[in-house]
């Protein structure tokens, strides 16, 4: 393993764009591993697939759930205690769950609950209730299907209110069917055996040849106060009972995000990584109406093509006010081999200023990223890097935390 670029020293960033010249400091990272014994091993799974932060206790600080197939536990739960975390299994039973996930109060009791699809194997996707004032002595938390019929594989869940009717939906993938689907959560969500739901589209959004349409998350996109769903290469408005209108945003399809990467801009930008595949890391900015597939520009961010990169992430890292750049390259996919399909595996940031200007570190070599996520997860304030690879060295946990370059400001 390689790190080149981060580590105790803080660097100055030279950011210029605007109307001036922007100092910032890197940040310095202390990193923690299941390797070395600094984080409870996940499990004994040797294929890590799902990876989400939330907040399941209600104590203020981020935890985090990994999810599994090929042996059970199905779901473990890394709850923040002291300055660690302890590893606790929400679900015990084997499962195939797939990559992705979402968390939402389901049942309204005020705590928040999970959500997971099955892999190619499933054709399920699930719900877990948060046991709530009985977390610490509830055990297994009690599951309930969403879905449970049709095509197999639901790679990417996201929550919002899409469809502007006061309550939230569950938007997901049905990569088996080729079709993304919003469904509606039902007045009595423990008494349902599926959820209804409604077909938004379905085809290809921009993955390669053989491949699957995946990557999933929400973004306002117009400032009309109802999101939009962003699932691979394009933006889903809903458009009136039954309807939902298709914006391309850009050519290859995967994980999508969006913020403001350019100050003050009226529509966020959106960032595409092609996750399974192989191809370029773009960065789209628009030029007019969002719903106007001509109005989106695209910029290449990495310079190459990008090999699985499925971690993709935007925040401000740096802490300057301006949003950053990470994403991550899988080092293994194929189960048949023990060597690395992708030995030299990067993970990269990309500070921006602003502007549309980024300034490209290496932050680690030939380390395997899988879903990994930014989010503070030691209650400082500060972006943490979470990460757990699919197949390479598991089972497998790591944690950057994010320190001041100051050693005095720590």
């Amino acid at each position: 393993m390689k790190s080149v670029g981060l580590g105790w020293l803080g660097v100055l960033l030279v950011a210029v764009g605007g109307t001036g010249t922007v100092l910032a400091a890197e940040p310095a990272w202390r990193h923690r591993s299941s390797r070395a014994g600094e984080l409870p091993v996940p499990g004994t799974s040797t294929q890590q697939t799902a990876c989400l932060v939330a907040d399941l206790d209600r104590s203020g600080r981020n935890g985090f759930v990994l999810g599994f197939r090929a042996v059970a536990p199905a779901l473990v739960w890394y709850r923040p205690s002291g300055d660690g975390w302890r590893r606790i299994v929400i679900e015990p039973d084997f499962l195939t769950v797939e990559a992705g996930g979402a968390w939402h109060d389901v049942d309204g009791d005020g705590w928040p609950d999970l959500i997971f699809g099955g892999d190619w194997q499933s054709n399920a996707v699930w719900w877990w209730r948060n046991p709530g004032k009985d977390l610490g002595t509830a055990g297994r938390w009690e599951r309930h299907t969403i879905k449970n019929s049709g095509k197999t594989q639901h790679h990417d869940q996201c929550i919002g209110d899409f469809k502007g009717t006061g309550r939230p939906q569950l938007a997901f993938w049905n990569q088996g069917a080729s079709t993304l689907y919003v469904a509606e959560i039902p007045a009595r969500p423990r008494e349902a055996e599926e959820w209804p739901r409604e077909e938004v589209f379905s085809g290809h959004a921009g993955e390669g040849p053989g491949k699957y349409a995946e990557g999933m998350s929400r973004c306002d996109l117009d400032g009309d106060g109802r999101p939009e769903i962003l699932a691979g290469n394009s933006a889903f408005s809903y458009a009136g009972p039954g309807k939902w209108r298709v914006t391309q945003i850009g050519e290859v399809g995967g994980l999508i995000f969006a913020g403001r990467l350019l100050d003050g801009s009226k529509v966020p930008q959106v960032v595409i990584a092609p996750g399974d595949g192989t191809g370029p890391v773009r960065w789209y900015e628009c030029g007019g109406d969002p719903f106007d597939a001509r109005s989106w520009k695209g910029h290449d961010l990495v310079g190459r093509a990008m090999v699985h990169p499925h971690s993709l992430q935007l925040g401000d890292v740096d802490g300057d006010g301006h949003l950053d750049i990470f994403v991550a390259e899988m080092a293994k996919w194929t189960e048949s081999r023990k060597e690395p399909d992708n030995p030299r595996a990067q993970a990269l940031l990309f500070y921006g200023d602003g502007a549309g200007h980024f300034r490209r570190t290496v932050f680690q070599t030939g380390m395997g990223f899988h879903e990994a996520r930014l989010a503070d997860l030691d209650g400082d304030g500060r972006l943490d890097i979470l990460s757990k690879p699919y197949n390479w060295e598991t089972p497998r946990l790591d944690l950057w935390l994010n320190r001041p370059a100051d050693p005095r400001a720590r």
